[in-house]
């Protein structure tokens, strides 16, 4: 792999350090940047962009799909890929709008990591295989379900799928990383877009059961 420049946005000083020493051990980098937060990485890489960027998602402050987005405005042939904990259908989308063309979760192996890295660079759009099987699950769930659960948003058709899957309001929480509280509210709105009472009618008006 030609000389690169790579950056990486990521509030967690250890995993920041950690990939840059990874990066610098497997890849040929002509320039490497660390930035622990969205502002300062988008104030730097807007006047000096580079080939690739690593964001995390949850930063303090911006965030690191706000980040991309407004990057990929301003250079759009710089190749963006996302590395977090987040696997859930409405982040992952989001992230894809924004601008990366790769999904990559933390629990990935440093040499996977450096493969995606490659990967991405040559073209391509490296995604982890938990993540590619969400975003396959979330087409199939287009083709089974109706215009009713077409309305909802996407947060409240993930909620809904975990319902119909027999998950608890905590479990789904847990998934997600939502509160339980949040995960009632959400459901208080699907009752009320589909003008229903219970989970079973849910169910049975945007598709899941007959």
């Amino acid at each position: 792999m030609p000389n690169l420049s790579i950056a990486i946005v990521e509030d967690d000083s250890t995993i920041r350090h950690y990939l840059a020493e990874q990066i610098r051990l497997h890849i040929d980098v002509k320039e490497l940047y660390e930035f622990e937060n969205g502002e300062t990485a988008l104030q730097q890489l807007t006047a000096t962009p580079v080939d690739i960027a690593l964001f995390d998602i949850q930063l303090t402050g911006m965030s690191g799909i706000e980040c991309m987005q407004k990057l990929k405005m301003i250079h759009p042939r710089m190749q963006m890929m996302v590395l977090t904990v987040y696997d859930n259908a409405d982040t992952i989308f989001d992230a894809l709008k924004a601008g990366a063309a790769s999904y990559i979760l933390k629990n990935t192996t440093p040499e996977k990591i450096i493969e995606a890295i490659h990967e991405l660079h040559q073209g391509g759009s490296p995604i982890s295989s938990q993540i590619a099987r969400k975003v396959i699950e979330a087409f199939q769930l287009k083709e089974k379900t109706n215009d009713f659960f077409q309305a909802l948003s996407r947060r409240e058709q993930e909620i809904l799928e975990q319902l119909s899957k027999g998950y608890r309001y905590k479990e789904i929480a847990d998934k997600l990383f939502i509160s339980t509280d949040t995960v009632r509210t959400h459901i208080r709105h699907i009752y009320e877009k589909l003008q229903v009472n219970s989970r079973v009618e849910a169910l049975k008006k945007t598709g899941f059961l007959s």
